[in-house]
């Protein structure tokens, strides 16, 4: 094999995730916990029939939230837009959050109790609200190419417009890229060994990267692992800080998905001393760790981020569709890869673009998995949020370790649940 065949055929692609302490993270946790707040209270009071001062019966679907977060040294601020008819505690939920997380001591630079907490939330523009409300199609009445303007599917248009994308691939047991799906898990364990006690020496502020190594598109073995932990004062790193990683982090998370990791370079806090982090020490943003909520890099990014947004805003909710297409098909035995687009126009209801890429492991043309999908999947924002049942207070638990690959029975994308329809489709249409 000549040097540029073999540079095609093998390369080593890289994922990271963060832990719940970054501060990235904590802005994202804010936000997703202030619209579960939102949604529950909503449907409390909608079930015991609240009747509001304007006149309208609370209803968790009404409820419209675009919450933004930033944390600094010692302060939390919330902007975004929000339509709601009930109360809700901002600032409460930020703490209960923060200290959740384990920002609850005063030397870590930032702690739930003293933090400063600005709210800024505004109401959500009525121009906004009034194209999500009524769509194109339902103001225009249907026609020969629109469904009937009572279908109740078509009454929400998109909350913006935008481009979204959702992949999966047979790599994993869940259909996720090996690289992104491991950086989480050690994200994850990280934390676990902070909080069960195991490391105490742990602080929340954290981030893993895993390297692997591919070999004709498939992954062979992980050759790189980093991981990058927040500790208090004084712990060699070398002498302690690593050999407890390895044996209570790396070891236990290789182990349990049977890979081969033991010539993998590992490094730990290659840049010395990680004592100061958080808030404390890095500026947090809502929607700034896009590439880690989502597939690792592997796969395209629509640019939108998910935390803090209602479902009908198809950033999140439409995003959250596409990974539930794209795992079908793979699961379906389609392809081993799969990569779908849909775009949306504000204040329509139906995509304004599909598109279908299985980088050619497809069973059959992308083309007639389109037509296949168009036929299964009802891509418009109501039947989405009606098929995912995205109006629960279930949000939190998906801003941190990825959105995708955890399958947790609030997470109804990831259902494997249209393979059979998918499959008689496309033998009826090809």
């Amino acid at each position: 094999m000549n040097n540029r065949a073999a540079t095609q055929s093998s390369h080593l692609f890289t994922s990271e995730s963060v832990t719940e302490g970054h501060p990235d993270k904590l802005c994202d946790q804010i936000a997703d916990a202030v619209l579960d707040a939102i949604l529950a209270k909503e449907k409390e009071l909608a079930d015991q029939g609240y009747i509001a001062p304007d006149g309208l019966r609370t209803d968790p679907k009404a409820a419209r939230v675009a919450c933004e977060v930033l944390v600094t040294k010692g302060l939390v601020v919330l902007g975004g837009e929000v339509r709601t008819e009930v109360y809700v505690d901002i600032a409460q939920v930020a703490r209960e959050v923060i200290s959740d997380i384990g920002y609850n001591d005063p030397e870590l630079g930032f702690d739930a109790k003293t933090c400063g907490i600005l709210n800024a939330i505004q109401d959500q523009s009525p121009d906004i609200s009034q194209a999500v409300d009524s769509s194109q199609e339902a103001r225009q009445g249907g026609g020969e190419d629109q469904s009937s303007p009572t279908d109740p599917y078509d009454q929400i248009g998109a909350g913006d417009q935008g481009m979204v994308f959702g992949y999966a691939t047979n790599e994993t047991d869940v259909l996720m890229p090996m690289p992104i799906f491991l950086a989480h898990r050690l994200a994850e364990q990280l934390t676990a060994v902070r909080k069960d006690q195991t490391l105490p020496y742990l602080r929340p502020d954290g981030k893993t990267q895993v390297g692997v190594r591919y070999e004709n598109g498939m992954p062979v073995r992980v050759e790189k692992i980093l991981i990058s932990s927040q500790s208090e004062q004084g712990i060699d790193i070398e002498r302690q800080l690593k050999p407890d990683l390895v044996e209570t982090v790396i070891n236990p998370v290789m182990e349990r998905y049977g890979l081969d990791y033991l010539d993998a370079e590992i490094l730990v806090n290659p840049s010395g001393c990680f004592e100061k982090g958080g808030p404390a020490a890095d500026t947090g943003l809502t929607g700034r760790k896009i590439i880690v909520d989502t597939y690792g890099g592997m796969g395209r990014h629509g640019g939108g981020s998910f935390s803090g947004k209602d479902a009908t805003k198809v950033d999140r909710s439409a995003a959250y569709a596409m990974r539930w297409v794209a795992k079908n098909i793979v699961a379906a035995g389609l392809a081993q890869r799969c990569e779908i687009q849909a775009a949306y126009a504000i204040g329509m209801s139906k995509p304004f673009s599909l598109m279908v890429e299985t980088f050619g492991t497809g069973e059959v043309s992308d083309a007639l998995l389109e037509e296949a999908v168009l036929e299964v999947f009802d891509l418009r924002p109501a039947a989405i949020i009606d098929r995912l049942d995205l109006f629960r207070p279930i949000f939190r638990k998906t801003a941190a370790y990825g959105h995708f690959g955890r399958e947790l029975d609030e997470f109804t994308w990831e259902k494997t649940d249209r393979t059979d329809e998918l499959k008689a489709a496309v033998g009826r249409l090809g």
